[in-house]
């Protein structure tokens, strides 16, 4: 079985808590399915469930190079610069990251509101980045903004290999 969620902001990428937190099990009612990899829980969108070990293993494991595609709001003016840096890898502080693809992006046009609404300063320009890893190390995305002067304000993940968020708002899910 696979699940396509569209995990909201604030939710835990895990079924329970022991401090009252929402978690998928809140969203998803359906038993012995895990997720294959993790969003952190002030991330939004697609998370991948399964109760097929090897797929989820193939999913999550840097190993096996399967695209997962971003969508980072940053503070602060998208430069050439800073994409360069991003394509080349940069350097974190557990290790260099691998070059992804990325490129400037207008905020796109199926885009929810986010509960809390991201705090914006008129004095601070902000902008869109269209990140590609093939890896999923901790909170990597934000840091490799940070590393490049784009502090990361929101950040969804919008595809997994051929699978998309595509027709999903935040807390629905549908079976692939």
């Amino acid at each position: 079985m696979l699940i396509l969620l569209n995990k909201p902001y604030d939710v835990l990428c895990q079924f329970t808590d022991g401090d009252g937190r929402q978690t998928l099990a809140d969203f998803v009612p359906v038993k012995g399915v895990y997720p294959a990899g993790r969003l952190d829980r002030d991330s939004e969108g697609l998370v991948v469930l399964t109760d097929d070990g090897k797929l989820q293993a193939r999913i999550a494991d840097p190993r096996h190079k399967l695209e997962k595609v971003y969508l980072a709001q940053v503070e602060g003016v998208v430069t050439a610069d800073a994409l360069v840096r991003l394509r080349s890898g940069v350097v974190l502080n557990d290790g260099p990251a691998l070059p992804a693809k990325a490129q400037a992006v207008s905020e796109p046009d199926w885009l929810w509101p986010r509960e809390p609404p991201i705090r914006l300063r008129k004095t601070v320009p902000d902008g869109w980045i269209e990140i590609t890893l093939r890896e999923g190390r901790n909170r990597q995305v934000r840091r490799m903004c940070a590393a490049v002067g784009l502090p990361c304000l929101r950040l969804i993940r919008w595809q997994v290999g051929d699978w998309t968020l595509d027709g999903l708002s935040p807390g629905e899910w549908r079976q692939a």
